[in-house]
């Protein structure tokens, strides 16, 4: 990771993979809904984020049903939720393409959340990551499921300057709801 600027925070990516989606007869991918375990999940990756002091100054979300229905219940658990860009670019990108998005954050956002899909965020975590707790690591490598959150830090004068390696993967975590009530 970059070293620290005088007296400047790191920035942080924070990246969050869609909730668990349904997969309707007739829908095409981009329309997919959330499924019941993803409308639990979602807003427990919005409680996550609040209580990991992670909550964003900027949003970029994939214009998926599924990303878009997680972003929504996820911002909802924060008192003042960021602005958000819904961004079509996002939807079954590549690392590449997913950086290029990143790169055109202005400078004053300090932390961006990204919303969207596997492969391309996990792929995207992995390359940016230059290091990190080697369980955190392990776990991205093994498996990057629907509403898992990975936290990446590193210092820099603008997001142009997050390139791959020069990120701390500061923390990887699985936020699940709740079992819906019964009765």
């Amino acid at each position: 990771m970059n070293g620290p600027g005088e007296g400047t925070p790191p920035r942080r990516l924070v990246v969050l993979r869609h909730a668990k989606s349904a997969w309707p007869d007739g829908v095409p991918d981009h329309e997919r809904p959330l499924a019941p375990r993803g409308l639990r999940d979602a807003p427990a990756a919005g409680r996550a984020l609040a209580e990991a002091g992670c909550v964003p100054d900027l949003a970029l979300c994939s214009t998926a049903a599924r990303a878009r229905g997680t972003w929504e219940l996820a911002a909802a658990e924060w008192d003042t939720p960021a602005p958000v860009r819904f961004d079509p670019r996002l939807y079954g990108a590549d690392v590449h393409e997913l950086l290029e998005v990143v790169h055109e954050t202005p400078a004053e956002v300090g932390t961006l959340l990204l919303v969207g899909h596997n492969p391309g965020l996990e792929e995207l975590v992995l390359d940016l990551a230059g290091d990190g707790p080697a369980d955190a690591l392990d776990e991205v490598r093994l498996k990057f499921p629907t509403s898992a959150i990975a936290v990446l830090a590193w210092y820099g004068p603008g997001w142009r300057s997050l390139t791959p390696g020069t990120a701390l993967l500061a923390s990887m975590t699985v936020p699940r709801g709740g079992k819906p009530e019964e009765g």
